[in-house]
């Protein structure tokens, strides 16, 4: 029988516990013509609620357009993944897509090439070779002219949208924060998996999308929503685990979706047919996890400085909302001043191995803390 557990990549509906509230908001948000910033850590599950919600939109009302910037570096990537993203989305034959492009893109050069199905593909290059302000406004004014065009609503979202904010100039945020804010029948939703880069964009008053929409925290799911979920998915495999147990594995992943999923596929994998989930087995499935992924966490260890290896260690190995820059902190864990400490937690953000918690920083991968409190000593 199939493994019921999934994780990693975009998984459909099937696999999602709860978000019921959160796919509502979304709903709402794009429905309305708002603009949204969404974010949370990594691997939370924000691009598949979103893609979940873009399909439960009604198609005669709606234009949906998903852009990954993820493997964009600069305004004229920005502008061509755009573009052809916002294409694709109008038409899926080769002559709508080059009118779609004489239509609305007439600044920018369209190839029209074919993948190995024979689908119609396109690709965008600027005419001269740097960015101008006109070429962006065009692809920023683009979603409004479709709206007005097809009498219908367009949905635009940008996932990875900090990435903006390692181009080399901030053109894209300032004609962005221009372009989108008299455009009524858009909505614009903005991913984020890094929440300090997207909350300074959203709340840093020296940001050009200061205040440029509402900005909606993504969080881990409840042990409540988890305990019918597990148990659901292993009583259909003939397979019995107890609540008890499953709020053990809720501990361990602290309710994250990823690391949860990723958990019960291993207890699911171990686990006998007719037979009930005991601790030993949840044990050996962690224990298993760590074990493949011990290299990429030694080489990750190895790769740190001294201070950053010792505040990892403390913040693993202490209670989850522990004040890092308190003195005794520093004392316990050998880490000098709060100075010291500030620098540590710079670094560390910036490699996005911790993230913000309630006041406080958390371990982003779940089995790494684990893998800390079972591997290192005191450096």
């Amino acid at each position: 029988m199939t493994n019921p557990f999934r994780y990693g990549g975009v998984v459909g509906e099937e696999a999602f516990c709860n978000r019921k509230q959160e796919l509502a908001d979304l709903l709402r948000a794009m429905e309305n013509g708002e603009r949204l910033f969404l974010y949370s850590e990594r691997r939370l599950g924000k691009t598949s609620l979103v893609r979940l919600a873009l399909s439960r939109l009604a198609q005669r009302k709606f234009i949906p357009v998903y852009i990954d910037l993820w493997p964009t570096d600069g305004a004229e990537s920005f502008v061509a993944v755009t573009a052809k993203a916002i294409t694709e989305s109008l038409a899926t034959t080769a002559d709508r897509m080059l009118q779609a492009t004489r239509d609305f893109f007439s600044r920018l050069a369209a190839t029209l090439t074919t993948d190995q199905q024979g689908n119609p593909q396109i690709r965008f290059e600027l005419r001269e070779p740097e960015v101008k302000t006109p070429d962006l406004e065009e692809v920023l004014s683009a979603p409004a002219r479709i709206a007005a065009r097809r009498e219908s609503r367009v949905v635009i979202v940008f996932d990875e949208f900090q990435r903006i904010l390692e181009y080399p100039h901030d053109l894209v945020e300032r004609t962005l924060r221009s372009a989108i804010q008299d455009q009524k029948d858009v909505s614009y939703i903005f991913l984020g998996s890094r929440k300090h880069l997207i909350q300074r964009m959203v709340l840093d008053r020296s940001s050009p999308l200061y205040r440029a929409g509402g900005h909606y925290p993504l969080g881990p799911i409840s042990t409540e929503d988890w305990v019918p979920f597990v148990q659901e998915r292993f009583e259909r495999s003939e397979k019995q685990i107890s609540e008890e147990n499953i709020c053990l594995i809720c501990q361990i992943a602290k309710g994250h979706p990823f690391y949860t999923q990723h958990l019960c596929h291993a207890v699911w994998e171990l686990s006998e047919p007719k037979a009930a989930v005991d601790k030993k087995t949840i044990d050996v499935a962690v224990q298993l996890l760590l074990e493949r992924e011990s290299y990429a966490y030694t080489t990750l260890w190895e790769s740190l400085a001294r201070m950053q290896r010792r505040f990892l260690r403390g913040l693993a190995t202490e209670p989850d909302g522990v004040k890092v820059f308190a003195a005794a902190f520093g004392q316990r864990h050998q880490l000098g001043s709060p100075s010291t400490v500030q620098r540590a937690v710079n670094a560390l953000l910036e490699k996005d191995i911790i993230d913000r918690s309630d006041g406080s920083f958390l371990i982003s991968d779940r089995f790494l803390r684990i893998w800390i409190q079972r591997n290192v000593a005191v450096d």
